[in-house]
């Protein structure tokens, strides 16, 4: 099969996005299919065997320069004005230009593909490649409202609300394109379920296809384990992932409880603010930038591994750690429940839910697990388990196969 991966961004070690097209794309080739990945910038890292095809665009949230002003000389076209123009007007242009841009470079090469996977960009371009006759597959991890939905409510001023409001005024256009989407894979129940309630999809057009983790690299290393380490992976310091109920919580842990929590991701004013306010800044450090090695062997060494977040539609840092076999303190939200207590089937947890947004339950769910290394034990072995069985990519890429094909078979008739 020839398959067209597209994705808007594809930042290679956080958020998710080129974790999953990296992973997904190896394992499609390693089955006997021709990927090619179409993404804007940050651009992915990918496996031999897949073909990459820049989409360029101005890269106005580059990590290193944030909402930067290009110069006269880097607008190539009419698009690109209007990126910057909706940079400037406070709106989050990226799905949309790229989108536009999708539909200049497939439209007159659909005969080259048998399907489109789209990785959540939901934009009206890629509907226009469909209509130009290539079949497509669009992948929702989850409705972007609960993130929208989250920020607004903690923002502090009537100002502050409104740039919210404006950043994420996207929503509205990805919640259309998703109800004219033929196809859509999401990544478990909670998020289908999401999704059929905040965009209105039908659930007949649904398909749940989990997340994977690279089991080969995620691996027990039980021999390196920290005493007292905490680890938790958070892509944005945004109030989706809970981090500053993380920092209240472990500045209630007794200090001989806990040696020090390492974050992967970046520390902003807020959570140093937050550090110094408990003075603990020299037990917590920040990571960033790391291989999948490297993160491998982080959450690996540590005694406890925490997913503090608001809502999840899946959290591919749990399924890490479980792979890892590093027990998990996680918040009962979105898809947390049934990764970390498991199904009917198979009903072993890999460890313990607390309510979300509660430091004080938070800090005792941690303290609990620290002070037992026989249920760490217990909860490591079960989340490896599960994680072989049920979330391995090569899985991921069988299961997102026969997608295509339904797909594929349906566009035929």
């Amino acid at each position: 099969m020839r398959i067209a991966l597209s994705s808007y961004r594809s930042k290679p070690h956080s958020g998710g996005q080129g974790i999953y097209v990296r992973n997904l794309s190896r394992e499609l080739v390693a089955l006997g299919h021709e990927v090619t990945v179409f993404s804007g910038q940050p651009y992915p890292e990918l496996d031999e065997g897949v073909r990459l095809e820049k989409v360029p665009s101005l890269d106005l949230y580059n990590d290193e320069n944030p909402f930067r002003r290009p110069a006269r000389s880097e607008f190539r076209d009419a698009l690109d004005v209007a990126e910057f123009a909706g940079m400037l007007s406070g709106t989050f242009p990226e799905p949309r230009t790229f989108g536009r841009r999708l539909r200049r470079l497939l439209t007159p090469r659909v005969r080259e593909f048998d399907v489109l996977h789209d990785n959540q960009t939901l934009a009206p371009g890629i509907l226009a490649v469909e209509r130009a006759g290539l079949p497509v597959v669009t992948t929702i991890h989850h409705p972007i409202s609960a993130d929208r939905r989250l920020e607004i409510a903690d923002a502090r001023t009537p100002w502050r609300k409104y740039t919210k409001w404006r950043w994420y005024s996207f929503v509205p256009m990805q919640a259309r394109v998703a109800r004219a989407s033929s196809r859509i894979i999401t990544v478990s129940d909670g998020s289908r379920d999401d999704i059929v309630r905040e965009f209105g999809v039908d659930p007949q057009r649904l398909h749940v296809v989990p997340v994977g983790v690279a089991v080969e690299v995620f691996t027990p290393r039980p021999e390196q384990k920290v005493a007292g380490r905490l680890t938790t992976i958070t892509s944005a310091n945004v109030p989706l992932k809970g981090l500053d109920v993380l920092l209240d919580a472990v500045a209630q842990l007794p200090a001989e409880a806990w040696s020090e929590l390492v974050v992967v991701g970046t520390a902003n004013g807020a959570a140093r603010r937050r550090l110094a306010r408990h003075g603990i800044e020299e037990k917590v450090r920040f990571v960033s930038g790391i291989s999948d090695e490297e993160l491998a062997e982080l959450i690996a060494s540590a005694e406890v591994h925490v997913v503090p977040s608001l809502y999840e539609g899946f959290s591919l840092p749990a399924v890490e750690a479980m792979a890892c076999g590093t027990p998990l303190v996680a918040t009962r939200v979105g898809a947390l429940p049934q990764l970390i207590e498991g199904t009917a089937e198979d009903n072993a947890p890999a460890g313990i839910l607390v309510e979300p947004n509660d430091a004080a339950g938070l800090a005792d769910g941690i303290r609990s697990l620290l002070e037992s290394p026989d249920t760490r034990t217990a909860f490591g072995h079960a989340g490896r388990s599960r994680a072989e069985s049920t979330y391995s990519w090569r899985a991921v890429a069988r299961a997102t196969v026969r997608v295509y094909e339904q797909e594929i078979a349906r566009a035929d008739r």
